[in-house]
């Protein structure tokens, strides 16, 4: 089996095998195992060269990625500063009140383990976070000094994902961003109700502040970069947010009308969406039992449609129906619920309207635009652009097909339904997975 095959827990068991010392092979799976619920490890959209005598090259690849028993997308040098943390957040397990193994890296630990895994064609970059020490400046500061020794002590160019602590100075994230190619700060839950009740003395107006600043940093290095070549880039990929799913009691309405006001706030590239999963010794206010993963992928087909469908959260859902369908994708169920609509004509309709058709991708509905200029589609010409007429059947008009749009009720509805295993594989943390299949 290969290095990129295994899981953080398998790779690092045996010393020997990898050239770590006992102590630092220790650390490392404690820290690597922490590290693994935190969702938002994708690294597209960074774009670095390798620099003459350097080491390094994010450009046009992303991180290396392993997957752990249960699921989870993890990176193969995907670590914590420390698991050691003064919140007490209810639904984390490295939370001050529980008693799992503690464990510290010193910042020139890590410089050294990703030098020596980057050399071994290990991995291609590192995603760090941490637990909060003493401070959230003083944890940025030493997440900064493993990004910062990197780039100018060892010319590592490859790809750098920094967490900013919610709370820490600007300066701090400012530096952050020069450093990292992205930068993440999360934010936990979607209201502040559900942090009050299970992160005490956490508050979502603190990852604003800090989503804010990055904002503001990006637009004017952007705008200083127009004038002045040799201005650095801040954080080029951009930035991120992770919301946990199911530890509270919000309905998806309210959490994907969150993301889609911090989308349109602070031009997030992605929110991720993790599902809560039971640790031990929870506190009673959390389920006992794991949400179901396919919730999960409901809200990421959900905020792809946000994002490159032109739809909106009071579209998909209302408070008459607060949670997305978890038997139909979030297209098609707002596509059955839409008669009116349809039939879509392929050959005249505008892109807006293409692209609410079930079965029909961003890329699929750039094709129709190219085609339709110089032939008229048929039904023969969607299958070769890769449509799933499995759906968009139902819901089209070509040069060659124009049905009697059938309607079905909900005990008909297996014909638009994959096998769960398939449900589960359609999405994987590296964006455009799911541009051709909504």
């Amino acid at each position: 089996m290969s290095y990129r095959q295994q899981s953080p827990s398998t790779i690092h068991s045996s010393p020997s095998s990898s050239g770590l010392s006992e102590k630092l092979t220790k650390k490392l799976k404690i820290l690597a195992e922490a590290a693994k619920y935190d969702a938002s490890c994708s690294s597209s959209g960074g774009s670095r060269k390798r620099q003459k005598g350097g080491m390094g090259n994010s450009e046009g690849m992303g991180i290396c990625h392993s997957y752990t028993p249960d699921g989870r997308c993890v990176s193969l040098l995907k670590i914590l500063l420390t698991n050691f943390c003064i919140y007490d957040c209810k639904f984390c397990v490295n939370r001050i009140s529980s008693d799992v193994p503690r464990a510290a890296f010193l910042p020139e630990e890590i410089v050294s383990l990703t030098l020596e895994f980057y050399r071994r064609n290990y991995i291609e970059g590192l995603f760090l976070s941490s637990g909060i020490m003493k401070s959230s400046d003083s944890t940025m500061e030493s997440l900064i000094l493993v990004a910062k020794k990197l780039r100018k002590e060892h010319r590592f160019n490859g790809y750098i994902h920094l967490k900013v602590v919610a709370g820490a100075s600007d300066e701090l994230i400012h530096e952050a961003g020069l450093w990292a190619d992205r930068v993440s700060a999360n934010i936990e839950m979607p209201q502040q109700g559900d942090l009050d009740l299970l992160a005490p003395g956490k508050k979502i107006s603190e990852a604003t502040k800090s989503m804010e600043g990055i904002k503001e940093k990006t637009l004017e290095y952007k705008r200083d970069q127009k004038f002045l070549k040799s201005t650095p880039r801040f954080a080029p990929a951009g930035q991120t947010t992770q919301m946990v799913v199911g530890a509270s009691q919000s309905e998806d309405l309210t959490i994907l009308t969150s993301s889609e006001n911090l989308y349109n706030r602070f031009q997030l590239r992605r929110v991720y969406y993790s599902a809560y999963s039971p640790i031990p010794k929870a506190d009673s206010l959390l389920p006992t039992t794991k949400p179901s993963l396919i919730r999960e992928n409901r809200l990421y087909q959900a905020d792809w449609l946000l994002r490159f469908y032109g739809f909106k959260s009071s579209e998909l859902l209302s408070r008459n129906k607060p949670n997305l369908d978890l038997d139909i994708d979030p297209k098609t169920a707002w596509a059955l619920s839409q008669r009116q609509f349809f039939p879509v004509d392929i050959n005249r309709a505008d892109k807006e309207s293409l692209l609410r058709v079930p079965g029909l991708g961003a890329k699929t509905v750039q094709k129709i635009l190219q085609l339709r200029r110089v032939k008229a589609i048929t039904m023969d010409d969607l299958k070769k652009m890769y449509a799933v007429m499995k759906r968009a059947r139902y819901f089209v008009l070509t040069s060659d097909y124009n049905p009697y749009l059938v309607w079905l009720d909900r005990l008909q509805l297996e014909d638009f339904l994959k096998p769960q295993q398939q449900q589960l594989s359609l999405f994987n943390s590296m964006d455009g997975t799911l541009s051709g299949s909504l």
